[in-house]
């Protein structure tokens, strides 16, 4: 792998041992994955404790020193919420780690977003621009909807970009990679952001780490019914990008999003396809009786809380039921000021900041049968919180909370 001048002196030690390891650790990675060179990155965005990390102990149990990183770089998800952490059952040794790591991040200008889905906050990464990101949901929507330039990446290689401003060359930096696989003949007229999830979570399953291409969408998805098809999508298999012509950045028409090769499969996503999706997202749940909803994955944006709030006007959460909604602390800032904060509390629910129960592996005390508008948290939760789960559309989730029954009004 070629190196530039400043990438070898940063890998001979020039600027100090835990940079150069960095380097180690990325030279590695790009010989592994056959990568030609390295190549800038100065949007960087991941989850990472700095007190836990393996690839940077430089062979000593000592403290580590991290210097300032050398690229704008910035904080997924953490756990717990600094306000409900004990309402979301964390220690006090757990809440005062987290306290600590985010000191480190800061001291480091490791910026706090707290998110799972950081272009709702600012973090907008243009066309062509070359990140370094993780979190599925995250990677699939910048690659897609905005045209960046991302590989989903793990803690370790997140932290060395952060360092060093650099990354492998390879998969879906390169343009040739980018091309989609599957053609989708949208046969249904998905438009509700339960359209989105279903479509993202069936495809996922059928392309596994295939790029979809999307055809014959009827109505222009907005950002978020586009976050829940990112979501769902990456679910079963290892969809990182996706393509909808006249829609995603990189494909105004269909042969675009080709770039003139044949598709490897043409599939469909029918009423039959919808309800077999449905059906497989509740598989797990056959208990009516709901004590648990949870909305919020990805984090909310600010019209999802304006709906949810909408749908709550009047209403009070039945009492053997905890309503839990999740967003970042600058959404959630909002939300305080619109009054959304306060409505959704005097209903019997309560808003929450930087993580969720798929990130912070917690539920309500003696929760049983959660219900939930994302596909992401009723695929995820069975398996991580031993709990059945329902899927539905928002209405359905408000209807639950507060009857304290699962009637799913608007399945298919």
């Amino acid at each position: 792998m070629e190196l530039t001048d400043d990438e070898k002196a940063m890998l001979d030690g020039s600027e100090g041992k835990v940079r150069q390891k960095a380097m180690e650790l990325l030279v590695r990675y790009g010989e592994a994955v056959r990568a030609e060179k390295l190549i800038a990155a100065n949007n960087v965005c991941g989850d990472i404790r700095i007190d836990a990390l393996s690839e940077f102990n430089l062979g000593s149990s000592d403290t580590i020193e991290l210097p300032p990183v050398k690229v704008f770089s910035c904080q997924l998800e953490t756990a717990p919420d600094p306000e409900c952490w004990q309402l979301q059952g964390a220690t006090q040794e757990q809440y005062e780690a987290n306290v600590a790591n985010e000191a480190l991040h800061v001291a480091i200008g490791f910026n706090q977003l707290c998110i799972c889905a950081p272009y709702l906050v600012g973090n907008v990464p243009v066309k062509g621009e070359h990140c370094v990101w993780m979190g599925s949901s995250a990677v699939v929507y910048i690659n897609s909807v905005l045209g960046a330039r991302t590989n989903r990446e793990s803690g370790d290689s997140i932290m060395a970009a952060m360092l060093t401003g650099k990354i492998p060359y390879w998969g879906l930096h390169l343009p040739e990679n980018r091309m989609g696989t599957h053609l989708i003949n949208v046969e249904w007229e998905v438009e509700s952001v339960l359209d989105w999830g279903l479509l993202g979570y069936y495809t996922g399953q059928m392309v596994k780490k295939g790029i979809p291409v999307f055809y014959g969408i009827r109505h222009v998805p907005n950002t978020v019914r586009l976050k829940h098809l990112s979501a769902a999508l990456p679910l079963t298999g290892g969809v990182e990008m996706f393509h909808i012509p006249g829609i995603t950045a990189e494909a105004h028409k269909l042969d675009d999003a080709f770039g003139g090769r044949q598709p490897l499969d043409v599939l469909r996503f029918g009423k039959a396809e919808r309800m077999l999706a449905y059906d497989m997202l509740n598989a797990c749940a056959h208990d009516s009786t709901v004590d648990f909803v949870i909305l919020g994955c990805p984090h909310c944006f600010l019209e999802e809380l304006w709906e949810m709030c909408r749908l709550l006007a009047g209403k009070k959460v039945n009492s053997n039921v905890s309503l839990w909604i999740f967003t970042s602390r600058a959404i959630k800032a909002m939300a305080d000021r619109n009054g959304y904060t306060r409505l959704i509390s005097e209903a019997g629910g309560v808003l929450m900041s930087d993580t969720c129960p798929v990130q912070g592996y917690f539920k309500h005390q003696g929760a049983k049968v959660a219900a939930t508008n994302s596909a992401k948290q009723a695929y995820c939760l069975p398996g991580i919180l031993s709990i059945q789960c329902w899927f539905g559309s928002t209405a359905d989730c408000m209807e639950a909370a507060i009857s304290g029954k699962w009637r799913a009004f608007t399945q298919p």
